[in-house]
């Protein structure tokens, strides 16, 4: 099972980590041990000082699929959800400064809390989807897939011509503004449309 995941698929995201705004997309992985579920507790990496959330939308993959077009990639998808992209922010910015990958930064075990997943049919226009991340009750992301810079189909079509897609495959497709630091003892609850989906205290 891949967990491929999209960064800076939002302006004003990119522009609030002072990162150019990307002209194809950015991809990265996380490890199938960075996968858990959404609710209860998820354990503050001891990796890290500076762990950050970045709330998003989530699409799993039914089918698979290799070289696919846009106008096919909806039909590998049979389900939507959230998830939260946990980073280490710290470690990341000395990896970026070397000019390493962001692997460690991002690819640690419970780094991807995983919300369950509704069905594709339930939500047939894949860019009017909002959602909203609150820690502590505070609603810190307020995000809309019409905001992304790359569409979804695009971003399934565009991985599929590297990596070839495979059932139960995870695709997280990019965070809005307004990420920021976890601490131990914190409550993380995120929705889409509607819908409650992630309820987690970090410990």
């Amino acid at each position: 099972m891949q967990i491929i995941c999209v960064g800076r698929n939002y302006v004003e995201h990119a522009k609030e980590l002072a990162n150019p705004v990307p002209a194809s997309p950015v991809i990265f992985l996380k490890s199938e041990s960075s996968l858990c579920a959404a609710k209860g507790i998820v354990p503050f990496p001891k990796i890290t000082h500076d762990l950050h959330f970045e709330c998003e939308l989530v699409f799993r993959m039914g089918k698979g699929g290799f070289d696919v077009s846009e106008a096919e990639a909806p039909g590998l998808v049979d389900g939507i959800g959230l998830g939260i992209d946990l980073t280490a922010r710290d470690l990341q910015s000395e990896l970026k400064a070397k000019s390493l990958p962001w692997t460690l930064a991002k690819a640690f075990a419970h780094g991807a809390p995983t919300s369950d997943f509704l069905p594709i049919a339930d939500f047939p226009d894949w860019a009017d989807l909002n959602f909203t991340c609150e820690i502590n009750g505070q609603t810190r992301q307020n995000g809309h897939s019409a905001d992304m810079i790359f569409s979804v189909p695009y971003l399934i079509s565009f991985i599929s011509r590297y990596m070839r897609w495979q059932p139960g495959d995870l695709l997280y497709t990019g965070t809005p503004a307004g990420v920021g630091q976890l601490q131990p003892g914190d409550h993380v609850t995120a929705a889409l449309a509607g819908h409650a989906l992630i309820d987690f205290h970090v410990e």
